[in-house]
């Protein structure tokens, strides 16, 4: 079982565990020692305290800290990727052809992170796919312009196109591994390293019609182990 995971340093401690709150504030008095829990001493949490504010990352008031509004944001479209909306499917699925030439490095990075985002995969250069199962994304009018998109029905096998687009059996192992290294972890700082990991697995999931998924996919059950986490870390702030 491969582990290239590294401790979280402070200023990723802190974003886990706002990242990971709702309401995303939390008092000083809390993060200190949960913190020291963690391997991060007080003074070195203050020091990232400090940078976060003035990096405009974080927001204090009242002797807590909460998330900026462009973390905010972070957090929301997180929270989406974790839980997207999902819909019966009907066979049918999302095409998106990129028609636009000449665009800049920047606008192309833009378009394919938003392509991400919506859980697309590219079947060859400038075309992405997905089945029609989730909310329709909001496209940017950048993306409109860029691309033309379409309602499609293949004629292939669609669980053959799905294997085509995503490496389903890596990304079960992958899931299973970290599932694994979070119930082996006793350590808090070794057990937050492998939840932050986790959760940006989870973050890639396709989150495919189950028709098109293998027999034992993990998804569904590595979603409740990072719920679980989150309640484990929620009890401990409240502490």
């Amino acid at each position: 079982m491969p582990d290239d995971l590294r401790p979280l340093s402070a200023r990723s401690l802190v974003l886990s565990l706002l990242l990971g709150a709702h309401p995303a504030e939390i008092p000083v008095r809390a993060l200190v020692p949960v913190a020291e829990r963690h391997g991060i001493s007080g003074a070195t949490l203050r020091v990232a305290l400090s940078r976060m504010v003035a990096a405009g990352d974080l927001v204090t008031s009242d002797a807590s800290y909460r998330l900026s509004d462009r973390l905010l944001a972070r957090q929301e479209r997180q929270d989406r990727e974790l839980s997207p909306r999902l819909r019966e499917w009907d066979g049918a699925w999302h095409q998106v052809v990129v028609t636009a030439v000449g665009r800049d490095a920047v606008r192309r990075q833009e378009l394919r992170r938003e392509l991400v985002e919506a859980r697309h995969s590219e079947l060859r250069e400038g075309v992405w796919l997905r089945p029609d199962n989730l909310e329709s994304p909001d496209w940017s009018a950048a993306t409109r312009a860029d691309a033309v998109i379409f309602t499609a029905r293949p004629d292939t096998d669609p669980a053959e196109l799905a294997g085509m687009l995503w490496d389903l059996r890596a990304w079960s192992t992958r899931g299973r591994d970290l599932a694994a290294m979070l119930a082996d972890a006793a350590e808090p700082a070794r057990r937050i390293t492998v939840a932050a990991a986790l959760v940006r697995h989870l973050r890639t999931d396709p989150h495919l019609p189950d028709e098109l998924l293998p027999a034992d996919w993990p998804g569904t059950r590595l979603r409740a182990t990072y719920a679980d986490y989150r309640a484990e870390l929620a009890a401990l702030l409240e502490q």
